[in-house]
């Protein structure tokens, strides 16, 4: 069985006058684990790791590993749309002690099916740590097809996908393709019980930043065959997982974080921008009605 099962936070990086909040950071860490959080994942796209540097990037995964020492699993974003450079970064994350590497599809670049093989192929030969492909067309313009993931998954450390497809058309032919131990994990919060329902084994979450206990016993719940628990859980954080998308991720999670308290303020990195008044009135009754605040 995968170690690589439940609900894991795709964790925020908080950032105080430009730079990375150390302490808001490991605070962050901490609240995730007392809320009983599977797995983190930093330097993700919620991390915004599009817009930090080698060395933030390098430091934030450092930190993790070192504040969760060993509690959970640490899976650290080291994909990007340059093979060399995906490769330099999942050298360093295992250096750090990462648990595995999560690793986008590149983006912008739009590669072939057989680009796509070719490029995780060659981080695989690199790096020898578990690998989680990531596949999230609307942020990268190329969808990495079932069939594509079903021959990445012959190569023994790429061990599993985040689908954010939102697509369980997609997931059923990933998983239907795939070996029985490749482990397939939701990207999309609202997909994720019907992709455990599915034979999938969990979720990276957005939701999680602010709501790690409910994400935690909703999957516990369906991954133990308890869809009626599953459900009711489903339901009351439905309205909260579509508030963490009423603008670009991560800000409505970082706005929500400052809001409960956690952070000092939402400060996402240009290009991206703080939320309308309007829309924040949104995400506040939200966060009411789940009790947050």
């Amino acid at each position: 069985m995968s170690k690589f099962r439940g609900a894991y936070v795709a964790i925020v990086t908080p950032f105080t006058d430009g730079k990375v909040n150390e302490e808001e950071l490991i605070g962050l860490i901490e609240f995730q684990i007392k809320g009983g959080t599977h797995g983190i994942v930093p330097c993700g796209t919620t991390g915004e790791s599009a817009t930090m540097s080698h060395a933030e990037h390098h430091r934030v995964v450092e930190l993790t590993i070192k504040t969760v020492a060993g509690r959970v699993p640490v899976v650290a974003g080291t994909g990007s749309n340059s093979t060399s450079e995906s490769i330099e970064l999942t050298r360093q994350a295992k250096k750090d002690g990462a648990d595995g590497a999560l690793m986008i599809t590149p983006y912008y670049n739009k590669p072939s099916q057989e680009g796509l093989y070719q490029h995780f192929k060659t981080v695989a030969e690199a790096v020898d740590i578990p690998i989680i492909l990531y596949n999230v067309p609307g942020r990268t313009s190329v969808n990495m097809l079932p069939e594509t993931v079903a021959r990445c998954a012959q190569i023994p450390n790429i061990v599993g996908i985040k689908e954010a497809t939102g697509d369980l058309n997609q997931i059923s032919e990933v998983i239907r393709l795939c070996p029985p131990d490749f482990t397939v994990l939701s990207g999309d919060d609202f997909t994720c019980m019907a992709t455990v329902a599915i034979g999938g084994a969990g979720v990276i979450s957005v939701t999680s930043n602010v709501a790690p206990a409910g994400m935690a016993q909703m999957m516990d719940a369906a991954l133990a065959g308890d869809y009626a628990t599953a459900r009711q859980l489903h339901y009351k954080l439905f309205p909260l997982i579509k508030a963490m998308f009423f603008d670009t991720n991560p800000v409505p999670a970082k706005t929500a974080l400052a809001l409960m308290g956690r952070i000092t303020a939402a400060n996402p990195r240009q290009p991206l921008w703080n939320m309308t008044p309007a829309r924040i009135e949104d995400l506040k009754k939200a966060m009411v009605a789940y009790g947050l605040i």
